[in-house]
């Protein structure tokens, strides 16, 4: 026999602990489907058995004790009841055990033959217990409709009495049946229901259950109490305490299988809604990543399927608000996310950190690309560290080179003291941490404007302005000082007292592309602190 894995739907929520019937009942979780298949054959064979029998028990008690409609049954005629009723309960039992036996035959079967429950599987454990009911259904109105038949030639009250008898019997032991088999077979379905739900089964829901309850536990014991006083006021023979015994015992009976099936009704519905409520409390938590055991195709079915499709879409949207998020930053990606996306900008007071690769044309034409894309990966995962630690964000990669913007679309207290840190810290680190490369970094600070450039169908969040290219000039300079790290005076003038304290200022030139002259800056020395981080 094949072995296959159950339940991946359930395998992903946090079950509460069970107590010992509920462990007996759904088993060990990671049980394949061959197993659960097993396990909930031998439940529903013996938990409807006993139903039955115990039903045809209070049957035959309830002919006993309910008054007869003529008064006093000849001892001959009571003996072949009973012989009659034996008989037909020895035969009954075996009858619908092996029908029940074939269901299940069908269900192993199914489950040898597909490695995945399959629109066939789901169906028979789905409509099993209405199939299940049926034939115990159907075994009883036989039983019934014999037992009147029996009875026709020697009584036409007596016939009745105990058809009624029978049938309200009949009918709250097949219910009774009912729920307990769609109890004994939640974990098959669970596991079956995994793959798919249908939307459309046709299956006893929340209302037909709340009405199946309340018949069993309150109309047909009422119907039975009309009938019994019904036969008292036509026909005299009936003795008061025959009558108060009939309804003490017809009403315990009444209480003690009402409260059953209403508990087994209520759980079959607050189950799955606490299943629903676990999940939405581990979602407000945060833990996406949850799913819940579909317990039918009921509306409460359709509600564990609709949290897990809901839990799915949560987690596809954060997979692809991450993903936006490392494309163009996070605080880009919140800004969108919570103000919209419109075409333009607006000026800004941000500083500007440009670093790039020394001799990066010649390091693609010595060395094999996936080294080159591994020294360029260790490259840029410095930078993006040491530009998130000060406060800035990565506005662009541009091949071997990366723009890193401090104020904008968040606007930070100190962006200059920031992007000036971070460019003495990163200078230090790319030579101790990614020696293979050499790269140079150039700070500015200015006006600049910051927003989506592009078109309505593709744009980027960008920055724009002089700070940008006097950023990129002084990255190209600092390429063939020492230490390869230039800053414009204007930044350091800026800054904060404890950084401008670590700067250097220095000549005045005018860069390549600019018509004002740019007062150069540079550490004063290599920062052992950063350099060791």
């Amino acid at each position: 026999m094949k072995t296959h894995q159950g339940e991946p739907v359930a395998g992903r929520s946090r079950r509460r602990p069970l107590g010992p019937l509920w462990r007996l009942i759904d088993g060990p979780p990671g049980e394949s489907r061959a197993q659960i298949a097993r396990r909930a054959r031998i439940l529903v064979t013996v938990a409807t058995g006993l139903a039955n029998l115990g039903g045809a028990l209070v049957v035959l008690l309830f002919s006993v004790v309910v008054p007869d409609p003529e008064g006093a049954v000849s001892d001959r005629l009571r003996t072949i009841n009973l012989i009659v009723f034996g008989v037909y309960v020895v035969l009954a039992m075996p009858v619908g055990l092996v029908l029940g036996e074939r269901f299940f035959r069908r269900v192993r079967r199914l489950v040898d033959e597909h490695d995945e429950p399959d629109r066939r599987e789901r169906a028979l454990l789905l409509y099993g217990p209405l199939r299940l009911m049926a034939v115990h259904l159907t075994l009883w109105g036989v039983g019934t409709v014999g037992w009147v038949v029996v009875n026709v030639p020697f009584s036409g009250l007596l016939a009745v009495k105990l058809g009624l008898t029978s049938l309200l019997g009949g009918l709250t032991t097949c219910a009774v049946v009912y729920l307990l088999t769609e109890r004994l077979l939640r974990r098959a379905v669970t596991t079956a229901l995994a793959s798919g739900v249908p939307r459309r089964s046709g299956l006893p829901g929340v209302v037909a259950r709340s009405l199946l309850a309340w018949a069993l536990g309150t109309a047909l014991p009422l119907l039975g109490l009309i009938v019994l006083a019904a036969g008292t006021f036509l026909i005299a023979k009936v003795t008061l305490r025959d009558l108060a015994v009939a309804v003490l015992l017809l009403g315990g009976t009444a209480l003690v299988v009402g409260l059953g099936v209403t508990y087994t009704a209520a759980r079959a519905i607050a189950d799955p809604v606490e299943s629903v409520r676990r999940g939405l409390a581990r979602v407000e938590r945060g833990e996406l990543d949850v799913q819940v055991p579909v317990y039918d195709a009921s509306e409460v079915g359709l509600l564990q399927a609709g949290f897990n499709h809901m839990a799915s879409g949560l987690r596809e949207h954060a997979r692809l608000q991450d993903l936006f998020g490392r494309q163009v930053g996070e605080d880009v990606a919140r800004d969108a996310l919570e103000r919209g996306i419109d075409l333009g900008g607006e000026l800004r007071e941000v500083a500007v950190l440009f670093v790039d690769v020394v001799g990066s044309t010649r390091l693609a034409a010595d060395r094999p690309p996936t080294e080159v894309v591994r020294l360029l990966n260790a490259f840029f995962a410095v930078v993006v560290e040491v530009v998130g630690a000060h406060g800035g964000w990565i506005n662009k990669f541009e091949g071997d080179a990366a723009l890193a913007i401090f104020g904008a679309p968040l606007a930070v207290d100190g962006a200059p003291s920031r992007a000036l840190a971070a460019g003495r810290e990163l200078a230090g680190r790319l030579r101790t941490e990614v020696p293979g490369l050499g790269a140079a970094v150039g700070v500015s600070a200015g006006g600049a404007v910051a927003g989506h450039i592009g078109a309505e169908e593709r744009f980027e969040y960008t920055v724009i302005g002089d700070p940008v290219n006097e950023a990129a000039r002084l990255t190209d300079l600092a390429k063939a000082v020492e230490g390869r790290v230039l800053a414009a005076g204007s930044v350091v003038e800026a800054a904060e007292p404890a950084e401008a304290a670590r700067w250097r200022l220095g000549e005045e030139l005018t860069l390549r592309g600019r018509t004002s002259p740019t007062r150069l800056a540079s550490p004063l020395a290599p920062d052992r602190s950063d350099t060791a981080r």
